[in-house]
């Protein structure tokens, strides 16, 4: 066990990873030494951000709070606490359960943590340097509201976060200028619903003109944007893709699923029509944007007939990215509460494989098209005799890459034009052009 040192451990979405580099700043003020998702944690304290969105979610981080237990008893480290959603919502059962966890704190009380510790700095003068940010220095992630008011049946997060509150926009401007001036090249705006930014604060959308506002910070040459919402999404922001050259032709927006039956149940208030139309609408003013979506399969009541009618969709739609998850019965949640989970976990399965099975084939499709063009490129790092890299097309960890011959040397967060020779069924492969 190292004295003054800290491991944090960050679970789940990126939103979590946001809050970890709040405590991250925060105990490096106090003179805390500070690793991000250590191999071997060994510090004075353990820090677990967990994730309580869906079943196998919780269970992770469940399992990972027990292993760090373990090091714990074995004197690997010295004090183990735990934050985020899940003990936000399930603390009083947590405290019971887990009595190797020395701390717990919630989804908006974390910032206790770096008063609850000793301060170690010796004052002004010897606080820790170091970086506070869990990603590259070229990019990072900029929460720009908390909660969400949607009341989907099958989502715990409003429990767990509460209502959508929106930050004001100066700090989001002050801390995307910040940002910019210590390197950062891409911003990844994120929020539960992204396209609801303003609502709470006058009734009124602003997304389009808080992105449009960042695009003009000088030294950010990306920005793409995460958790749209499909039901009253701001057209005009459409505009400002298309029209801005560093807001990536990029949109991550959930449909869940197009069948009308299983959109109602769900309380989505998005109608099959409407999905078809809005994306209609999305490749016409933003000619080759790159639509993120997720689905579910094994909604309670899904039927064959229903599930072929989704896989028809994603055939004919064709999305460039697409995640998919098996629907589970989280507590509390509208679903849970009025509908019988009477999909066999082994149906949901084979739904699921299929889907995937046939977004792959489509990802290939789509890759392979842009064999022996030129496109944009940021550099994420090295590995081997290859670069790795990203078009605007991608966002980091979930995305599809592209792999850089290392020909020359490149520059980590520079952006290079890269001829795209190969490809496999998600991974690009290409060579710089000089």
């Amino acid at each position: 066990m190292k004295k003054g040192e800290v491991d944090i451990i960050s679970m789940g979405c990126s939103k979590n990873l946001v809050d970890s580099e709040a405590v991250a700043r925060m105990l490096l003020q106090c003179g805390y030494t500070v690793r991000f998702e250590p191999e071997n944690p060994c510090g004075e304290y353990a820090i677990v951000n967990t994730c309580g969105f869906i079943q196998d979610a919780k269970q992770e981080s469940i399992d990972t709070i027990l292993a760090l237990g373990e090091l714990k008893k074995r004197g690997k480290i010295g004090h183990l606490i735990v934050m985020g959603c899940l003990s936000q919502r399930y603390s009083a059962k947590l405290k019971a359960l887990l009595p190797e966890v020395d701390a717990l704190y919630g989804k908006f009380n974390f910032r206790a943590i770096a008063r609850d510790l000793p301060d170690i700095s010796q004052g002004t003068a010897a606080k820790k340097p170091g970086s506070w940010r869990m990603t590259p220095k070229h990019y990072a992630y900029v929460k720009i509201s908390e909660g969400c008011d949607r009341h989907c049946a099958f989502c715990a997060i409003p429990l767990i976060t509460g209502r959508h509150i929106s930050r004001p926009m100066l700090k989001i401007l002050t801390e995307v200028r910040a940002l910019a001036a210590e390197g950062v090249r891409e911003i990844q705006l994120i929020a539960q619903d992204l396209t609801g930014y303003g609502v709470d604060i006058d009734g009124k959308r602003h997304i389009a003109g808080l992105v449009s506002t960042l695009s003009d910070v000088p030294g950010i040459d990306m920005i793409r944007l995460h958790y749209a919402y499909p039901n009253q999404f701001p057209l005009e922001l459409l505009d400002v893709i298309r029209e801005r050259p560093n807001v990536c032709k990029y949109l991550d927006i959930a449909f869940q699923h197009i069948n009308d039956r299983i959109l109602s149940a769900m309380r989505r208030r998005f109608t099959r029509r409407e999905t078809l139309d809005l994306i209609g609408e999305m490749r016409r003013r933003v000619p080759g944007i790159h639509i993120r979506t997720t689905l579910m399969v094994g909604f309670p009541g899904e039927t064959e007939e229903e599930f072929e009618e989704l896989v028809d969709f994603v055939k004919t739609v064709r999305f460039e990215r697409m995640g998919e998850f098996m629907y589970s019965a989280e507590e509390g949640t509208y679903a849970a509460k009025h509908y019988a989970d009477d999909v066999p976990a082994e149906v949901k399965r084979s739904r699921l494989e299929r889907l995937m099975a046939v977004q792959q084939k489509i990802s290939e499709e789509i890759a392979a098209a842009k064999v022996g063009r030129v496109f944009p490129v940021i550099i994420d790092g090295r590995e081997g005799d290859r670069y790795v890299g990203r078009t605007e097309y991608s966002s980091p960890e979930v995305d599809p890459e592209v792999l850089v011959r290392a020909t020359s040397r490149l520059m980590r967060g520079k952006i290079y034009n890269v001829m795209i020779e190969s490809n496999t069924e998600f991974d690009l492969y290409g060579s710089v052009v000089r």
